[in-house]
């Protein structure tokens, strides 16, 4: 065996159809578009989801609800998960360092699941009654950025 008699396997591979070769090809004159009508012509192309006039599915299942497009989302981070940072001031900054929110950028809410051990000094956009009650109660302190 050498390069010479490699071969692909049989019925691998096949010619692509060419159409409107004459009538030796088995696909002539109009090419397997039939005759007459917007589908034949040149450049036509079909919307998407079009299901041949039935009504189409995006159409057929029902609408539920609205997005509110000015809605604020925030980063959740929970008092148990704070306690990985050994600080005694925790910034969004830290938090994004430590892996707890994906950028400093982001709006961030602190909840309460968890319990604070030493005094902190927590900054963040929003916080829960539960999670500002415990920091306080711990001898530390919750900021509000941007208010």
């Amino acid at each position: 065996m050498n390069l010479s008699n490699l071969h692909p396997a049989k019925g691998s591979r096949k010619d692509r159809l060419r159409v409107g070769r004459g009538p030796g090809s088995g696909r002539q004159k109009t090419s397997g578009k039939g005759s007459k009508g917007q589908l034949q012509g040149a450049g036509f192309t079909r919307k998407r989801g079009f299901e041949g006039g039935q009504m189409p599915l995006h159409r057929r299942i029902p609408k539920r609800g609205f997005t509110n497009i000015f809605r604020t989302e925030y980063a959740e981070v929970n008092l148990d998960r704070l306690a990985k940072i050994a600080k005694a001031e925790v910034t969004p900054k830290d938090m994004a360092a430590a892996g707890l929110i994906k950028k400093e950028s982001e709006r961030v809410k602190i909840l309460g699941r968890g319990t604070v051990s030493s005094s902190i000094t927590v900054h963040a956009h929003k916080f829960s009654q539960s999670a500002q009650e415990k920091i306080e109660k711990a001898g530390g302190k919750a900021v509000f950025i941007g208010s």
